[in-house]
């Protein structure tokens, strides 16, 4: 046990994580010049296209330091804020994690929220300076960077570069002396922390884990502790870049378990895992439902496609546990689902793979975030609404509770009345403001939820130049006058263009939605009348004149009478198709309502 050594990575996206994980699996001979190439945990199209991580890796070492054999387990993390749940139990499964900061850009806030949650795990951090090698890179003032923000010497800080490997050998010497071997006893009952799941077609779920206490063999009965189910161990090994099956994986080691588990709901990230016989009375601290943060109705293009689409889901939940969807319809779309993400990007990817690996199409509605309402009746008890049409009429209702969050934003000092404008624009409002250099700046608000999902984080990439670098996490409930803005066609209402919005920005909002609708409804052979209203009361109105045919031509001359009745007739025509006719809303329509701003 004295010779493993578990570490992860924490670095912002795009400061070289992957790269420079690439160079230590080729430094320790892990993979063959044959199997090398670029992003090697990254084994999904859309992750090695974005340069993102969306689902965390877990890899085994062996290296060689002064005559001694090592065992290193690199525990990779997802970088984006979405994912920080991942982060926060890959990390709880570590003893030590290398903070990755780019020489160029310096540090960036997701670098400092998943630090915070490293030194609450006590980890040892070592500090390495990335892409020193850039003609851009500035060493000197990143390192002062550094230094002020761990309380570390300057010689404590690795230089290194991912793209040439330079620097490896230094930070794998630095793992094997800082950090520490991990603590446990193998007579103690089985303790083992799940930190992840793999999907498998043919063998079911791959649970991995790292053992706390105790050891696990195999076609031994285990029990998962948070679901209280049982299975045998059929296999169980260490992974290298293939998996290698072992009899036993003891204390302090991290290893993978097949148990023929068909179902993802019932591998939860954060578990215990322990014995059945004899099982560990205490449970492994942290462990928390994934909860979805943004909801948002997902239909088919063509509704024949529903059956296709609801197993094409279920296919996909097997591969990520925290997508959770519901069935539910709409007039407007038909059937589909109303889905739960974890944010933007994860509804982003979702919707990107469905279109690649299922072939589906599909139509997103607006996202929304879920809040709590009180009726008069009962204003004590609180439900939550997923979806804005659950909302009860205004008139019964007492008050809106909607989730708040506490976002960090670190600018150069240059943008920080744009980024502060744009904050306050989204109802934010500001608690902290710190000067890290003289140069850079990092900024706290409290700021709902719900203004973030549109388009908050582009908005903050343009006022910024790029520049500014943003992350956030949930701070609770509070209580809000929030509106539900119904859109009107032609009297009907249309439920997948509802949305809730602070009573303040409604008839901006209304008045925008209904401009945007009028250029891309195509025009019928009857007026259309598009209004946006709140309740009862109509805030906002445009009209798609109607397609007219020229009756009056074949009158030249005579009594303006002759006329007047050749329109009026026209003008009965028209009434009695505006009542039986119904408006096609095109696909373009629910995309438009998310970029309003543009």
């Amino acid at each position: 046990m004295k010779n493993i050594r578990n570490f992860c990575i924490i670095a912002h996206i795009d400061h070289g994580k992957s790269t420079l994980a690439d160079r230590l699996l080729g430094a320790t001979q892990t993979v063959t010049a044959r199997e090398e190439k670029a992003q090697l945990l990254d084994n999904m199209d859309l992750e090695r296209e974005r340069g993102i991580t969306i689902k965390s890796h877990a890899i085994q070492m062996e290296y060689t330091y002064k005559g001694e054999k090592y065992i290193l387990n690199l525990i990779d993390t997802p970088g984006h804020v979405d994912f920080s749940y991942e982060v926060s139990r890959s990390i709880a499964a570590c003893e030590g994690a290398l903070l990755i900061v780019d020489a160029a850009q310096s540090i960036q806030a997701q670098t400092i929220s998943n630090l915070y949650l490293a030194l609450e795990n006590d980890l040892e951090i070592i500090p390495v300076l990335n892409k020193v090698d850039l003609p851009s890179a500035n060493p000197e003032e990143v390192s002062d960077d550094i230094i002020d923000l761990l309380g570390c010497k300057l010689e404590d800080i690795i230089h290194a570069s991912g793209k040439t490997g330079f620097g490896v050998e230094n930070i794998l010497a630095a793992i094997i002396e800082k950090i520490p071997a991990p603590k446990g006893n193998v007579d103690e009952p089985l303790q083992a922390l799940i930190f992840d799941s793999h999907y498998n077609p043919f063998r079911g779920i791959e649970v991995i884990f790292r053992v706390k206490n105790g050891e696990i063999k195999k076609g031994q009965k285990i029990k998962f502790m948070a679901t209280g189910n049982e299975y045998f161990a059929d296999e169980v090994g260490t992974l290298k870049l293939n998996q290698v099956p072992k009899n036993v994986i003891s204390t302090g080691d991290v290893g993978y378990l097949i148990s023929g588990i068909k179902e993802a709901k019932e591998v939860k990230v954060g578990d215990t895992l322990t014995d059945a016989k004899n099982p560990t009375t205490n449970m492994i601290t942290g462990f928390e439902d994934v909860k979805p943060m943004v909801f948002a109705g997902i239909y088919p293009v063509d509704t024949e496609d529903y059956e296709d689409l609801r197993a094409s889901m279920e296919k996909l939940q097997l591969n990520d546990a925290s997508l959770v969807f519901l069935p539910e319809s709409s007039a407007a779309l038909g059937f589909g689902f109303r889905c739960g993400f974890l944010g933007m990007l994860h509804l982003e990817i979702i919707q990107e793979r469905l279109e690649r690996e299922y072939d589906m199409t599909v139509i997103t509605t607006v996202p929304n975030v879920s809040y709590l309402a009180y009726t008069k009746k009962e204003p004590e008890v609180g439900f939550v609404v997923n979806n804005p049409s659950d909302l009860p009429e205004p008139s019964k209702l007492d008050r809106v509770e909607e989730p708040y969050i506490k976002a960090t934003i670190i600018t150069k000092s240059d943008f920080v009345g744009n980024v502060m404008s744009l904050c306050i624009e989204k109802r934010g409002v500001i608690t902290n403001q710190t000067y890290l250099t003289t140069e850079r700046v990092e900024l706290t608000f409290d700021m709902p939820l719900a203004e973030i999902v549109f388009d908050f984080y582009d908005r903050l990439k343009t006022v910024s130049k790029g520049y500014a670098s943003f992350d956030y996490s949930p701070i609770g409930m509070r209580t809000s006058k929030l509106v539900r803005l119904d859109v009107l066609l032609n009297a009907q209402s249309v439920d997948a263009l509802s949305a809730l919005i602070h009573e303040d920005n409604a008839y901006n909002i209304g008045k925008k939605m209904c401009e945007k609708l009028r250029e891309l409804i195509p025009r019928q052979q009857f007026d259309i009348p598009i209004q946006a209203a709140i309740g009862a009361k109509v805030i906002a109105r445009e009209t798609i004149k109607a397609l007219r045919k020229d009756v009056t031509a074949k009158c030249y001359g005579g009594d303006i009478s002759r006329k007047r009745k050749l329109l009026e007739k026209q003008k009965k025509g028209k009434k009695r198709m505006r009542q039986v006719g119904n408006v096609e809303i095109p696909q373009e329509a629910f995309m438009a309502v998310l970029k309003l701003n543009d």
